[in-house]
């Protein structure tokens, strides 16, 4: 198939680039910068230049494609409102230019809190997580649309060498306060990066329409194992915090760190027999990949 990717040269589209080329695929990457545009070019895809707010540069990516994978997002956490309608309007383009082709449009959602099992259907309107409005609009198109769209619920740490995420930013504010800490017995789900991309690639391959798929590999990492490896790496105390204290080390992560959150992925590994197969959280901890 010929698929267009958005983000292709961020954190998840990068590996889902590489894990498409791979299986055979042709990839038609969007890039917002010149450095981003060789990254996707060195991967072996072909570079469409634009971003998220561009439609005519969406339309020109998704020109002749069979289907689409949109990785993209702007994870500037103070603008979350603004990002989810972004990701909103740019999905509902996707779904015009796919309508009626039964193409692939697998599209990244998020775990954190509010859903464990892949049934789960929670209400955007209560939910922290301004992105499920647009999964609760795509995954009817499979039935009204003739779209084959999917939904990639992600953990809401995405590990590996590399990562820049909250597990990076956690191990950031623990160095600074000089103290790594947690909340209570809170535990969050995680992936390893590549086995979230083949995941990506086997929906765009076999899910139908109105596909819900969780991409976690651990389905409940307490957070006080990760500060305890991060102490020690750096040599610090390990300590429970209250919410306000966490909020005071971590600013805005401080809110996301007392969610309790827990996830299964057997339903995704049943329906389409896909293993995580790459190294936990702790081991890539443990690697030395956060605290260098």
């Amino acid at each position: 198939m010929k698929i267009f990717v958005t983000g292709a040269s961020g954190w998840i589209g990068s590996a889902v680039t590489a894990e498409l080329i791979e299986a055979g695929h042709e990839v038609v990457g969007l890039a917002r910068s010149d450095e981003s545009a060789a990254k996707v070019a060195a991967a072996g895809a072909t570079v469409q230049r634009g971003d998220l707010n561009d439609h005519d540069s969406l339309r020109a990516g998704a020109e002749g494609v069979d289907g689409i994978i949109h990785t993209g997002y702007n994870h500037d956490f103070s603008q979350m409102e603004n990002a989810a309608t972004l990701d909103f309007e740019a999905m509902t383009l996707f779904g015009d230019i796919l309508e009626g082709s039964n193409g692939p449009l697998i599209f990244a959602s998020g775990i954190l809190g509010a859903v464990s099992v892949e049934t789960d259907r929670p209400d955007p309107a209560t939910s922290w997580s301004p992105r499920l409005r647009t999964e609760a609009m795509a995954l009817g198109w499979g039935e009204t649309r003739g779209i084959r769209s999917a939904a990639v619920r992600l953990a809401p740490t995405v590990h590996g060498e590399g990562d820049h995420g909250f597990i990076q930013a956690m191990v950031d504010f623990d160095r600074a306060a000089g103290k790594a800490g947690y909340v209570g017995a809170t535990r969050w789900p995680a992936v390893h990066r590549l086995d979230a991309a083949h995941l990506f690639r086997v929906l765009a391959e076999e899910a139908p329409g109105n596909t819900i798929a969780h991409a976690i590999g651990e389905g409940a990492i307490p957070l006080k194992s990760v500060a305890e490896v991060v102490g020690r790496k750096l040599d610090i105390p390990v300590v429970d915090l209250t919410p306000d204290e966490a909020t005071e080390q971590f600013t805005w992560l401080g809110r996301f760190l007392g969610v309790d959150s827990t996830a299964s992925s057997t339903i995704t590994q049943e329906r389409f027999g896909w293993k995580p197969t790459h190294p936990t959280l702790i081991d890539d901890l443990e690697a030395g990949y956060y605290t260098k």
